[in-house]
Formats: C-alpha cells, sequence, structure tokens
C-alpha cells in the first residue's frame, strides 16, 4: 500500500505540479510533425536543471542566435535560467554543432545521453529545427526535465513548406506579423508567402509610386456581409514601410524562414488603378474596392506605361526581398477589358499572337505580360512563382506553379519539368470553416475544410513517374482575409490546422496516421496556450461516424474523442452530463432522434455533438444510381442520399453530392411493397458558383426494379438573377400506390442562362437527401 502511494505521487508530481527536489517532469519525443526517425537508446537520461548550460560554436552568429531560441524556449516552458556558453563541456550541457553529413540541408541528428544532449545540424537550419523538436519535447511545467535517452534522425519530406496570408483585404500590423512568423517558425514552415496586393487595398511602400499607398492603401468602406450591398462607410486602410517590410524580412530569417512577396498582377490591381487610373484600359475612374470578389478592371497589357509600372515596382521588391522566388499572381484576371480595348488588341495584333484549340488570343496576352515580369526579374536574379491560371498559354521552363484549384494544376507543371507547390482549396485554404456547424462559428466565406481533411492530404500524385514527382517542391496552406477582420481571428482559423499541414509537409507518408497524430497533439497544444495563442477547438469534442446500414436498415453511430475520454449522449434532445448514458459500443439507429453527445476531459466538458437524424421510408435502404456523381463532389458516395442527415448551406462539407452534365437518377428498393404517396428531393443553390436549382423532378415506381411507370412529373423554372441562394426541399404529391422500386429523377439545368456570367455552361446540382412517403 506504501509503495503504490509513492508511485502515485511520483506520477502526479511529474504530470501537473512541480514537486520539491527529485522529482522532475517527463519529456515526450511524440512531436508535431512526427520526426522521421526516433529510437530509445539505453546512454542513460539526461536532467535538464539549474545548472544545464547551452554550448554553441565560437564566432557562429546564427547559431548563438539558435541557443538564446533555445533557452528562451527552455525559460518559458519550464522557468529555468540556462547559461550559454562557447566552449563545450564535458558534461551537463546542450551541444549545439554543426557537420552532419546529409544532402538535405535542414536535416538534424539529436541524441540524448546521461551527460548531454546534442543537436547537430547539416547548417544551421538543421540545428534550428532540431531546437524545435526539442522544445515541443518538453512539458509546460517549472522544475527539472528528465529526458529519456534517445536518437532522432530526422528530416523535411519538402524544402518548400509554406503558409500564405492576405493583407490586402485586413490589414494587420508589423507586430502582428512577427507574432504569425513565431507561429510558423514552432511548426517547421520555412515560407511566408505574404500577398501584399489586390483590389481591396495596396500595402507594401513603392517610392517610385507614393499613390499606391496615399491612395492605393485606403478604400471608402467595406461591404457588409458576404456582398451584401450594403456598406460599413468606415475608411480603412493600412501599408507597411519598406524599413518595417525589411525588418519583418530579418526576423523571418533569422528564424530560417524566407518571405515570398506577392504583387498580384495583371488582374486583382484595383488599388493600383485608383492610384494611377491611365493604368486601366478604360482611363477610369475607379475606386480601392470596397466590396469582394473579382473585378473586371485589371491592367491593360496593351499600354506600355503597365510595363514601366511593373519594372519600377518588381524593381523595389526585389531590393526589400532577398527571396530567390517572387510571386507574380496571374491568377483571377478577367478578360472583358482586353477584348474591347483598342490598346489590347493592337498588341494582340503587334504579337501575332493567335488563339488556338486551347487558349483565346487574350489569355496568350497575359501570358505575354507574366513573361515580361518573368524576364525583368530573371534580370534580377530571380525566379517567379505564379498561380496556376500562368499554365494557360505559354509557360516558361524557369516558372514555378502554385495549384489552388485542385491538384491537377500541379500534376500539369511536373508533367512539364516545372516546379509546382501543391496548395489546393479543397484541402488547404484556411479561410474556409473548420466544422459543418457553421453557425456556431465566425462569419467565413465557405468551404469546409478540417483538421482531418488537411491531414488526409498527399502533395504527389500517383500519376507521376519518379522524375516528375521530384518537381513537386513543396506544400501550402493559404489564408485569404476577406471574413478575417481580426489578428485573434486570424490565429482561430490557423490553429490547429497548421499542426496538421506541417505533418503533411515534413514527415514521410508512410509514417502518418492520423488518430496518431491527434493522441500526439495535446502536447503541442499546451504550447498553444502558453503563448496565448487562440485556436480551435473542434477536434476535442466528440467526433461521429454515420455508416448507412441497407442490410438492417439502420444508420450505425461511431462516436469518438481524443484519448478515450469518457463521452456520454442522449437521443431525446436532452442536453447530455456526466449523468447520461455513457458510450460504450456503436449505436444502431432505425427512428428518427436528436443525438447529442459531449466528453469530459480533465474534468472540462467538450462543446455539445447536436445531430438530427430523420428517418422516411427511403433511409438506409439499398440504392442505386443510374447515372454517376461528379468526382470532385462524391464525398461519401450515394449513400448520402439516404443517410438521414441534413446538409448546411455549405456544399463542401460532404453532406452534399454533386451531378454535373448528367441528370440525378436514383433508384430505392424499399424491400417489400410499401404503400407511398409522396416523394422530395432537397437541394442546394449557390448561384454565384453556378450550382443552380433542378429544373425537373420526376417519380417513378415499379414492382420489379425493370419496369418503372411515371407517377408524377413537376418542371421548375430556370433561375433568375432575383433568386436566392440557399436550401429547398422539393416535393411531388401523387395517389397512393403500393410498390416496391421507386426511381427519383432530377434534372439540372444544361444551359445556365444569358444574364449569368457562366452563361451557355451546364449547371452543378447539389442533392443531400431524397425523401419517400
Amino acid at each position: 500500500m506504501k509503495k503504490q502511494y509513492i508511485l502515485g505521487l511520483i506520477l502526479l508530481c511529474g504530470g501537473l505540479f512541480s514537486c520539491s527536489s527529485g522529482v522532475k517532469n517527463q519529456a515526450d519525443f511524440d512531436v508535431i510533425p512526427l520526426p522521421q526517425e526516433v529510437q530509445t537508446a539505453s546512454a542513460g537520461d539526461f536532467v535538464l536543471s539549474n545548472n544545464t548550460v547551452i554550448a554553441y560554436p565560437k564566432g557562429n552568429d546564427a547559431m548563438k542566435r539558435n541557443a538564446e531560441f533555445l533557452a528562451e524556449y527552455i525559460k518559458e516552458q519550464t522557468g529555468k535560467n540556462v547559461q550559454l556558453t562557447d566552449e563545450i563541456p564535458s558534461s551537463g550541457a546542450i551541444v549545439l554543432s554543426l557537420g552532419l553529413d546529409n544532402a538535405n540541408k535542414e536535416a538534424y541528428h539529436l541524441e540524448v545521453t546521461k551527460q548531454q544532449i546534442t543537436i547537430t545540424g547539416a547548417t544551421e537550419a538543421g540545428v534550428f529545427y532540431g531546437i524545435q523538436t526539442l522544445r515541443k519535447t518538453m512539458p509546460v511545467a517549472e522544475g527539472d526535465v528528465l529526458f529519456p535517452s534517445t536518437v532522432v534522425n530526422d528530416y523535411p519530406r519538402f524544402s518548400y513548406r509554406g503558409v500564405h496570408l492576405d493583407v490586402s483585404r485586413h490589414f494587420f500590423p508589423a507586430d502582428s506579423i512577427k507574432r504569425f512568423i513565431d507561429m510558423l517558425a514552432l511548426h517547421n514552415i520555412n515560407r511566408f508567402h505574404w500577398h501584399l496586393t489586390d483590389d481591396q487595398g495596396w500595402r507594401i511602400e513603392i517610392k517610385k509610386r507614393p499613390e499606391l499607398t496615399t491612395i492605393g492603401s485606403k478604400r471608402a468602406g467595406t461591404v457588409i456581409a458576404r456582398n451584401s450591398g450594403e456598406y460599413d462607410n468606415v475608411e480603412y486602410g493600412g501599408f507597411y514601410t519598406q524599413e518595417e517590410a525589411r525588418d519583418i524580412v530579418k526576423y523571418a530569417q533569422e528564424r530560417f524562414i524566407t518571405v515570398v512577396p506577392e504583387i498580384d498582377l495583371p488582374g486583382h490591381m484595383q488599388a493600383a488603378l485608383a492610384a494611377y487610373p491611365y493604368l486601366g484600359c478604360t482611363g477610369g475612374p475607379y475606386e480601392v474596392w470596397k466590396q469582394w470578389g473579382i473585378s473586371d478592371d485589371v491592367l491593360c497589357a496593351g499600354n506600355d506605361e503597365t510595363l514601366k509600372f511593373i519594372e519600377d515596382v518588381l524593381g523595389e521588391i526585389v531590393d526589400i526581398f532577398p527571396s530567390e522566388y517572387i510571386h507574380v499572381g496571374g491568377d483571377e484576371c478577367p478578360k472583358v477589358r482586353w477584348q474591347k480595348c483598342p490598346k489590347c488588341q493592337a498588341r494582340i495584333k503587334a504579337l501575332g499572337i493567335k488563339a488556338d484549340d486551347k487558349h483565346t488570343a487574350e489569355q496568350k496576352l497575359q501570358s505575354y505580360i507574366i513573361g515580361y515580369a518573368e524576364k525583368f526579374l530573371n534580370s534580377k536574379g530571380r525566379k517567379i512563382i505564379g498561380w496556376d491560371e500562368i499554365l494557360e498559354g505559354e509557360l516558361s521552363p524557369t516558372a514555378t506553379v502554385m495549384s489552388w484549384r485542385g491538384s491537377e494544376g500541379g500534376i500539369e507543371a511536373a508533367k512539364l519539368g516545372n516546379d509546382a507547390i501543391m496548395t489546393p482549396a479543397s484541402h488547404l485554404y484556411f479561410d474556409y470553416y473548420q466544422t459543418i456547424d457553421t453557425e456556431n462559428e465566425p462569419l467565413a466565406i465557405g468551404g469546409y475544410v478540417s483538421v482531418e481533411r488537411v491531414y488526409s492530404y498527399e502533395p504527389v500524385d500517383q500519376s507521376l513517374t519518379a522524375d516528375e514527382a521530384k518537381h513537386i517542391i513543396g506544400v501550402q496552406a493559404n489564408l485569404w482575409t476577406e471574413y478575417i477582420p481580426t489578428y485573434s481571428q486570424l490565429e482561430y482559423m490557423e490553429l490547429p490546422r497548421l499542426a496538421a499541414l506541417s505533418e503533411v509537409q515534413w514527415t514521410l507518408p508512410a509514417k502518418k496516421n492520423y488518430d496518431n497524430f491527434l493522441q500526439r497533439l495535446p502536447q503541442l497544444i499546451s504550447i498553444y496556450d502558453l503563448k496565448g495563442y487562440n485556436y480551435a477547438k473542434h477536434v476535442f469534442n466528440v467526433k461521429a461516424e454515420y455508416i448507412t446500414d441497407y442490410v438492417d436498415n439502420s444508420i450505425k453511430v461511431v462516436l469518438s474523442a481524443i484519448g478515450n475520454s469518457p463521452i456520454y449522449y442522449t437521443l431525446d434532445g436532452s442536453e447530455p452530463t456526466e449523468k447520461s448514458q455513457q458510450y460504450s459500443d456503436t449505436l444502431s439507429l432505425k427512428e428518427s432522434c436528436i443525438l447529442k453527445a459531449i466528453t469530459i476531459r480533465n474534468n472540462k466538458k467538450s462543446d455539445v455533438l447536436t445531430e438530427k437524424i430523420d428517418f422516411n421510408k427511403a433511409t438506409a435502404k439499398p440504392l442505386t444510381l443510374l447515372q454517376p456523381i461528379n468526382e470532385k463532389y462524391k464525398f461519401n458516395g450515394e449513400y448520402t442520399l439516404v443517410d438521414g442527415l441534413s446538409g448546411t448551406p455549405n456544399y463542401r462539407t460532404g453532406r452534399w453530392i454533386a451531378f454535373y452534365k448528367n441528370d440525378m437518377e436514383a433508384v430505392v428498393d424499399l424491400k417489400q411493397e410499401t404503400s407511398i404517396h409522396k416523394a422530395w428531393v432537397r437541394t442546394y443553390v449557390e448561384i454565384g458558383e453556378e450550382i443552380l436549382d433542378v429544373r425537373s423532378i420526376s417519380v417513378l415506381a415499379s414492382d420489379d426494379g425493370k419496369t418503372f411507370k411515371e407517377l408524377k412529373t413537376e418542371d421548375f423554372p430556370p433561375v433568375t438573377s432575383k433568386d436566392k441562394n440557399g436550401i429547398y426541399t422539393h416535393e411531388l404529391e401523387f395517389n397512393s400506390v403500393n410498390t416496391r422500386y421507386v426511381k427519383i429523377i432530377a434534372k439540372p439545368e444544361y444551359k445556365i442562362p444569358a444574364w449569368h456570367w457562366g452563361n451557355g455552361r451546364p449547371a452543378f446540382i447539389f442533392v443531400d437527401e431524397i425523401g419517400i412517403e
């Protein structure tokens, strides 16, 4: 009994409190991102105490700075004031050194023995990442730290590990940018892609073009919500002086982060046109755009003054930013002004540009502008990165493509022999919602990218050969800030998705495991708490997986929580407590209910998981689709239509599946002759994104599943400019019949109306559920 008491006291002191002499906090090498190789050893354990010193090579300023970072981390997390020295003692030291023989310049070797901890890097950057690993092993608790005897051999999978931040839509001062850079360093990220200009504001001082900031950095107001047509009429502005930008570059360099600036051209330039209207095709007047979206007003590609403007701006950009790469945007550039502009058409003629089967003359004109910027940057010893639209036209062999509209652009670039950085919106746009419970989230642009979805991303497509795969040089997440007005919200949108991203960027895929990642996450979260980061906590809530079992016609519900913390649930809509039914095994539901569940971790209740599950005669019945789901929006497949779950106003959550260029044609097997009198289809409409409502629905019945008789067809009018986005339920009632098989056909808009910007193209239809009564 006495032995058990002492053991319990030791465990309590080691985990939660800093007890008196002899009791130590335990370091844990289960960190994020997971190193490539971690081996336990038998060379004795090292104790970090007040007597520990950090040794670094004499005369190496970068290594001294590394030592200072480590000392700062130790002080923050343990309260220990360790000393620095450029003399290597025989014991009791953390020794930082160079000389690791590894072709990967960011590789490091970390070894723990009883006498010392050594971090040896291929370069100073490698040592820095070894320090980040050591930092993340330490608990956030005052007292000595015991490091178990361990050997770590580690290096990053990708050389470009980036995060993008838009400061045009909303501006964040220099101190906030530095805090952001510190956050990147914690996650082993080495590129900060700084989106400095756009239609809604120019944010970097250009001395040759002062009006870019005196005029272009200020907008007269900001649209309320999602382009509501209402504005707050409050002037909004801000920009970085060149001195501030250089200071930020230096701050990032000290943390082995390269700042990659972006001047987005020739589109997204309305703020610049407000300052210099003669650079536009119409001559203006222009204003710094107060709304979100894509402006038709772009730089005039036929105006020689545009070329001089590009040189003036990029000439100063390369002077401020030493990055090898300069990002020139190249995305979302409407060609409507160029099509009507005499100067642009004259340029097309002078250059001998001809349209072909793949590209219009105006698309090739954009390639000319991008090529002009690239040649200028090449003359300064720099290279360009552009969004994947730069593939439209002639692509220079030295250009790097940033693939955002999916992975296809990166795959195409790699097959052409160009380097590519993978940043698909589907997995790596951090301005998208993190949860399907959007009602309780701050307003976001839409979409759905959960921590799990980020973690699931594999950047190297299987279609690439080994040589082509070498051109996938990196991975990046993007944060656009239309709906992120404060820095605190910025952190909320980034964390903990940055943790998932860091493992995609760093760790080899064979070592990745999402469940294991979740078990390691709380250790990293303790540093978030220490730093005061505002992070999203959805991953700590109860997670539910819904499985449609068409054999016994039930919805199976599997609940889980990090660390196997206890889960309590109700099915009657009441609020669960620790006195509610405790979850122990898969739930099997056969009737409508409201599921609510919580978990309790460290004596704290999670947010309540709430799910309304509605049964009708089609729910959990066998279903066959006679026409395909669109591959891009297939999600959980056909049984999405009969899983009893409602979709939210967000078509990317996985609750909606899409049909494109074909009908939805679903056959439900009711498994026995059943009386029916009504059927319904629930759709989602997002008019601006070419997701329109159905044009007709038909219901047919059959006794044998082969020969069907029509019960009811209803046609619906085409969409108009006055129609609203949202969720629509279309019910068709008919005389009662007894039948076993029911076919429901929903036809899309095959030709978008002329008033719509996508006129003439087929529209998507999105459906989350069909029902039969």
